[in-house]
């Protein structure tokens, strides 16, 4: 058996002279986590929709198991889903509602009944069973939602938002949750989100959608600290971005000027356009009181505006000409960390192997 579960060639999804889905090609593999991270209207809901057999795909074609299943309806494709707004039945119980899926494949009532029970343990809510859905929480009620999914042992579980609706700390408890989940079972799940937190946390790959095509498809840590192309850079996570012109290479040291500094950086000899981006992570900068003398990867310049937000601070500092504004963002270890004031002159460096040229043609 192939260790490709699902593949996606060329698929496009037009609404009238509309591009909602735009020439979109990946594989995934059994037991992975793959992430659809993007904006609003980025498209990435409408390919878990047509994957699920939600919505009909204008062209290119989606393989489950090597199998074309474009034509097939949703309840042939094997498939479990997960909604933002959960999707229980309000009238069954908790355990009504997770073996409504069992039933519709005409499994047996132990069957039904053995796999219910096993999967609310697995969410851990064995003693809700005869509860409705009006009487749990909303993270109770996704827990169940997840149950259901899981429960007929999909080939695929594709997850569309699953906790958009839940405050900030449920969801964290939830991803980690879900992560678990995910792992025991070795279950392959492609899950939409506009989180970029919650993408770095719990998947194995992230998809970066941005008008309907996949900017970049990689692993968190290659996303985050590699990203190809400047809406990756500006959307996962927070960067600065410098515009720079390269000027020449020194071994494996690439060399760019900005109108504030001279930049450096370490790894990337396949840059060659003369007008470039250079991004540097706010963690990756680090401050000290002003120095006069210049060199290469540092500015001088002023706090302009500090946050403090407990375990970190962010400062805000603009160069002597104005020229530019840098984001620092700095670990709280100790009030010695808190230091600097609002209108100090400090100068902000970092290191070459920092810095991410991007060109800017992509």
């Amino acid at each position: 058996m192939s260790s490709t579960i699902l593949e996606l060639r060329e698929v496009k999804k037009n609404y009238g002279f509309v591009k909602a889905v735009d020439g979109v090609s990946f594989k995934l593999e059994r037991g992975e986590f793959l992430s659809l991270l993007g904006p609003s209207g980025s498209g990435k809901t409408t390919t878990l929709q047509m994957i699920a057999g939600l919505v009909s795909v204008s062209d290119g074609e989606i393989y489950l198991d090597g199998r074309s299943i474009n034509a097939l309806p949703p309840y042939q494709r094997d498939i479990g889903v997960v909604f933002q707004n959960y999707a229980l039945f309000p009238h069954l119980t908790v355990s009504q509602n997770i073996a409504f899926p069992l039933e519709m494949r005409g499994r047996s009532r132990n069957d039904i009944s053995k796999r219910v029970k096993d999967a609310l343990c697995l969410v851990e809510l064995p003693e809700l069973g005869n509860r409705f859905p009006r009487e749990l929480s909303g993270g109770q009620q996704q827990r169940v939602a997840l149950a259901r999914a899981f429960v007929f042992e999909p080939k695929l579980l594709l997850m569309d938002e699953p906790l958009g609706a839940l405050d900030k700390k449920l969801r964290e408890y939830m991803q980690v949750e879900i992560k678990r989940l995910h792992e025991r079972l070795g279950a392959t799940i492609i899950y939409v989100t506009h989180d970029q937190d919650e993408a770095l946390v719990m998947s194995n790959r992230i998809a970066v959608f941005n008008a309907g095509k996949i900017e970049q498809i990689a692993p968190p840590s290659e996303i985050y600290n590699h990203p190809k192309t400047r809406f990756v850079a500006d959307f996962v996570g927070e960067t600065n971005i410098i515009p720079a012109k390269f000027e020449r290479n020194i071994g494996d040291v690439q060399i760019f000027r900005s109108q504030a500094t001279e930049v450096r950086s370490r790894g990337y000899l396949h840059i060659k356009e003369s007008d470039v981006f250079v991004c540097i992570r706010p963690e990756r900068i680090k401050i000290q009181p002003i120095r006069e003398r210049s060199s290469a990867n540092q500015i001088n310049g002023i706090i302009s505006e500090i946050i403090y937000m407990g375990r970190v601070i962010r400062y805000l500092i603009e160069t002597d000409d104005q020229s530019l504004k840098i984001l620092v963002v700095m670990q709280v270890t100790s009030l010695v960390d808190m230091a600097y004031n609002k209108g100090d002159r400090i100068t902000a460096f970092w290191d070459e192997v920092d810095v991410v040229p991007i060109s800017k043609g992509v």
